[in-house]
């Protein structure tokens, strides 16, 4: 059974445009900094690798808004059968230059097209804070009913109470998009919602750069 789509935000295009022009440049800030490279974050990679191990032989895995495939590229070297896909199309193009030989498609959280059960794993790594609020509940239920029984999903986000609109990023490049901040247990309600058992979670601090920050991996029960 294929799952029906979700409601199209309506800014969709204005995000898409956005990440669009500041791809190149947030490309270039991982690769010459690290920032963004969960190998420089030994907690965030720590997640990530427990994610691999719990997720490892049970089917495919999905990044959703997996940008430049830094994440994606890092699971399959993990053994992960993984694939990424990104609201922008520059990211996309990114991500298919930097790793060849991982598979990329252009594809928004609310247009996926998922089977029922078809997914080991899934991936909301830091790429969820731009859906509306009403949206995002619809979104994690349709990773829920697309993971396997005793498949995971891992999601970070920003911590805290606000809706942030941004006006620019990454070098001072002009974009329109709001930052839409949850607390720890209102992500967590959110996922016990869409049916996953939340099973870890890691609160982090702000940052010199970014404020502080949450990790949640939850399961489908079977």
């Amino acid at each position: 059974m294929r799952l029906h789509p979700i409601d199209r935000p309506a800014d969709l295009d204005t995000v898409r445009e956005s990440y669009d022009r500041v791809a190149d440049n947030y490309v270039h800030m991982v690769r010459t900094t690290g920032c963004g490279d969960i190998r420089t974050h030994p907690w965030l990679k720590a997640s990530i690798d427990a994610f691999a191990d719990t997720v490892h032989g049970l089917g495919p895995v999905l990044d959703v808004g997996c940008g430049p495939g830094t994440v994606t590229a890092y699971l399959a070297e993990r053994g992960l059968e993984v694939s990424g896909v990104d609201l922008s199309p520059r990211m996309i193009e990114n991500a298919r230059r930097l790793y060849p030989h991982c598979r990329f498609d252009v594809a928004s959280a609310t247009d996926l097209d998922l089977g029922e059960a078809s997914l080991g794993g899934v991936l909301g790594w830091w790429s969820l804070f731009n859906l509306p609020r009403d949206v995002l509940p619809q979104v994690l239920a349709m990773f829920a009913r697309a993971l396997k029984p005793g498949g995971h999903l891992i999601t970070a986000t920003h911590v805290g109470d606000e809706d942030i609109a941004r006006t620019e990023a990454y070098g001072g490049v002009p974009v329109r998009w709001t930052t839409h901040q949850w607390r720890p247990e209102q992500l967590v309600e959110l996922i016990e919602r869409a049916g996953l058992h939340p099973v870890a979670e890691l609160r982090l601090p702000a940052e010199e750069q970014t404020g502080p920050g949450v990790v949640v991996m939850a399961k489908r029960p079977g």
